[in-house]
Parts: C-alpha cells; structure tokens; sequence
C-alpha cells in the first residue's frame, strides 16, 4: 500500500565520519554534477583524491566500540527528546545507517541533530578531542513512502551491513 500524503513515512538516514569518503575516491563521489538520486558517481581521480587527503584537518574518523556505543546512545537521546520513532540503527566504524519516522520535521534538521548530539556526547566522554566535526559534511536521506520500503530498509540497516562488530576496548 501506497502512502499518499506528501509526507513520508519515514527516512532511510546515512552520515560517514569526517574523512572516510573522500572526492576522487576509487568507490565514486558526489558531487555538485552528481547528487541526483540513482545517478552514477563522479569517477575516480587519483589526483583529487590525493588534493582532498592533503586538505584534511585529521586523519580519517574511525569509531571504535565506545565511540559506537556513545552514537548510538546520543541518537536514541534525540529520538527520545523530539518524540521520534527510531526503527533501527547500526553504528559501524566508518558511518551510522538509521531508519526514522520524523513527521514533517525537515530531514536536513533532524541529521544535523543526530550529528551535533552525538558529537556533543563523543566530547563528553572524551571520545572526540578535535574542534572540527567527527562527520562529513551533509548525509543520505531517503524517503520512505510505504511500510514495505520501511522493511527493506530496517532489514538493511541491521542485518546489510556485515558481521556485528567485535569490542575490543
């Protein structure tokens, strides 16, 4: 069944760490040419590749198991704090997938939450010393307009993203 307001469901919401997908990478990138949805990525570029590394302000951002677990509980402050429905999430190393359910809220608003929550809390903690920002710029949100795309993408979000994450901390 077909949701039929102009408001979605819910939203398929992702955001990297500062540094872990860069222009020129051999995976593709976005940019202003190539942000539309279901296009291809900019090509490869070795040399764009190496100009963004020496423009980095840290080294690439990895979570480790107590940074995971600090983002993860920063989200589901927020979720809590703004009465929104959080269907799933995983933290991995290099980026958090999660599957919400915001009402009318602008999606752009709610990802610089979680951002700024969860960046709050890492310092907090003592997970994240820097003064620039854990995440990269901008973030994945796609709309989800019935509960199947709901499923698929709760199904994806816990169980697409590999094996569960060993803590060794």
């Amino acid at each position: 069944m077909w949701n039929d307001t102009d408001i979605p469901l819910a939203y398929l919401i992702t955001f990297r760490c500062y540094g872990t997908w860069l222009p020129g990478d051999e995976r593709g990138s976005i940019d202003r040419h190539h942000k539309q949805y279901q296009t291809p990525y900019r090509a490869p570029n070795q040399n764009l590749q190496k100009f963004a590394i020496s423009q980095l302000k840290s080294e690439p951002v990895s979570l480790d198991a107590s940074s995971r677990k600090t983002v993860e509980s920063a989200i589901r402050e927020v979720c809590a704090h703004r009465n929104w429905l959080l269907r799933a999430i995983n933290v991995r190393t290099n980026h958090v997938h999660l599957v919400i359910s915001i009402g009318a809220v602008n999606t752009s608003k709610a990802l610089n939450n979680f951002k700024a929550y969860a960046t709050r809390k890492l310092r907090e903690n003592n997970c994240w010393k820097f003064a620039h920002s854990p995440w990269s710029d901008r973030g994945s949100k796609r709309r989800l307009w019935n509960e199947r795309s709901i499923e698929i993408a709760v199904d994806y979000v816990i169980n697409g993203q590999g094996d569960e994450l060993p803590d060794f901390d």
